[in-house]
């Protein structure tokens, strides 16, 4: 019996927080959960439609997505959002409104996203071409006391879903057993950043 929790994925653009949450969707779907993935910048295009870059606009961006992950939470759903989320204030406010809430920290160099950046977007805003670019002149609040950290530009993808799930498991939100860690798959942990 599996309870309903909120996997909350935050980091640079391009730290490989949707390659991560998607692989950790069919891990656990192949487990037989229940599970949703709210990806940044799809609920942008359709939950957020018109809102901007501003301080305010991305608050209430994540708060929207938290709302969802409340509500799916609630109902037995593993949860699973993938947004930069770059302020700690309302994370933290997110975690207050769902309860079950794991963080998880895709930790990348600013360097190493700057690489794997496929749309050019570091490069314009490093020109100064676009403004308010979260890691070049708006900030990222680092999580002071994530439950899982994932240094994603020293391991696999698989190798932090592993670690994801190891600690859903710990945490008793699955199965003790149902999850057997994959080895040596190189899938990149890269993909391509979003602003969300």
């Amino acid at each position: 019996m599996s309870h309903g929790v909120t996997v909350w994925f935050t980091g640079l653009s391009g730290s490989g927080k949707s390659t991560i949450a998607r692989i950790l969707e069919k891990r656990l779907k192949a487990m037989g959960q229940k599970v949703e993935v709210l990806d940044g910048d799809v609920v942008r295009t359709n939950l957020s439609k018109g809102l901007g870059f501003s301080k305010e606009d991305r608050d209430t961006n994540i708060k929207r997505i938290g709302f969802v992950c409340h509500l799916l939470t609630r109902n037995g759903v593993i949860a699973i959002a993938s947004a930069i989320s770059p302020y700690r204030e309302v994370r933290d406010y997110n975690r207050s409104l769902i309860g079950n809430f794991v963080e998880v920290y895709a930790k990348c160099s600013l360097d190493e996203c700057v690489k794997r950046d496929v749309k050019g977007l570091y490069k314009k805003a490093m020109a100064g071409e676009i403004k308010g670019f979260t890691g070049v002149d708006d900030p990222y609040e680092e999580p002071l006391h994530p439950e899982v950290v994932c240094a994603t530009d020293q391991e696999t993808a698989e190798q932090s879903a592993d670690r994801v799930l190891s600690k859903l498991e710990a945490l008793g939100y699955i199965e003790k057993g149902c999850h057997s860690p994959v080895r040596g798959n190189p899938e990149s942990a890269g993909s391509p950043p979003a602003r969300g």
